[in-house]
């Protein structure tokens, strides 16, 4: 079959390399699945550069969450063949391939919804931020929750969810193509923090939250970026607030002033969703029945921007570990 290998780290267009490699065979309580498609995440160009919390053994295949078909199960695990599921493949054989070895426990059935695309799309950033805003944060309607690169994968869902909850959402983007999506999306405020006028800095950023809030500043900000996205959000959290860390796309990690957080009254919340894989398996499967629901409803739909074949997944995570692209982009076997 093909497969995309990593045999030396760095950036992906550079190290990424299509191959022809055997099938590979599925475990005990492992399913092999037919990969339908492969959702692109900021942590494969991580996985690349050697710099993500997880460092499969070279050579690897990148690609963290697919939607497959089953094609066999390995010895007690139970799978119809033919069923289709999305689920996160066993690293070191990630999803940009023909064929992939998933997990049995793990595997959950693909909403009727959605298609192959927007099925690949839902498990990582859509568990993200259903945990994040409801489980940590416990976002109530009425209240108002800022996400920050809005028009991206991460953060294009945290606006869906928000919404679906009844929450007033901001959103912050970079440029007028993706203050566009923002508002497609269901952004009631969309700041660009490229426009003129000082509103992609720091404090133009805090003002304009506080200015659409009518000072109150936001309940809850749901951060993927880090860096001055961070700072910014400390300076227009409302009193309660909460700010949920998801990640660091901006490429730096901020160091919280305690202070801060003890005089404004403010709380600041870490989430590593693939914890609860181990800690809270049962939680997983509870959100992705309500996902499912949401989707159903039509009050949620992965937004995929770009379907692209297996030859251009090495361009593709590229662009987005780069910050060009907007919602999702799924790769096509």
């Amino acid at each position: 079959m093909r497969a995309w290998r990593v045999h030396s780290n760095g950036e992906p267009r550079e190290v990424m390399r299509l191959e022809e490699v055997p099938d590979p065979e599925p475990g005990p309580g492992q399913l092999l699945v037919r990969v339908r498609a492969a959702n692109v995440n900021f942590p494969d160009a991580l996985l690349c550069r050697g710099h993500y919390q997880v460092r499969p053994p070279l050579p690897f295949t990148p690609g963290v969450e697919l939607c497959g078909e089953v094609l066999a199960a390995g010895e007690g695990a139970d799978a119809e063949p033919g069923a289709r599921v999305i689920a996160r493949p066993v690293l070191p054989g990630g999803a940009f391939a023909d064929r992939a070895v998933v997990a049995a426990a793990t595997a959950l059935p693909a909403p009727g919804a959605l298609d192959d695309a927007e099925a690949a799309a839902l498990h990582i950033g859509y568990q993200t931020g259903w945990f994040g805003l409801h489980r940590r944060a416990r976002l109530r309607p009425g209240e108002t929750l800022l996400v920050h690169a809005a028009a991206g994968g991460v953060g294009s869902a945290a606006v869906q969810l928000g919404k679906a909850a009844g929450a007033r959402v901001i959103g912050v983007v970079g440029g007028p193509r993706k203050a566009a999506v923002a508002r497609e999306l269901g952004c009631d405020v969309v700041i660009d923090r490229h426009a003129d006028g000082g509103a992609g800095t720091v404090g133009g950023i805090a003002a304009a939250v506080r200015e659409a809030t009518g000072g109150r500043g936001a309940d809850v900000v749901y951060d993927p970026v880090g860096g001055d996205a961070y700072t910014a959000s400390t300076k227009c959290v409302a009193f309660e607030g909460r700010i949920v860390v998801v990640g660091f796309a901006g490429g730096t990690v901020p160091a919280p002033g305690l202070n801060h957080a003890l005089v404004k009254n403010y709380s600041i919340l870490g989430l590593h969703w693939g914890l609860y894989d181990t800690h809270d398996p049962d939680a997983v499967r509870a959100c992705h029945e309500e996902l499912t629901g949401l989707a159903e409803r039509g009050a949620i739909r992965p937004l995929v921007s770009e379907r692209v074949p297996l030859e251009e997944a090495a361009d593709a995570v590229q662009r987005v570990a780069d910050g060009t692209t907007t919602g999702r982009v799924v790769i096509r076997p």
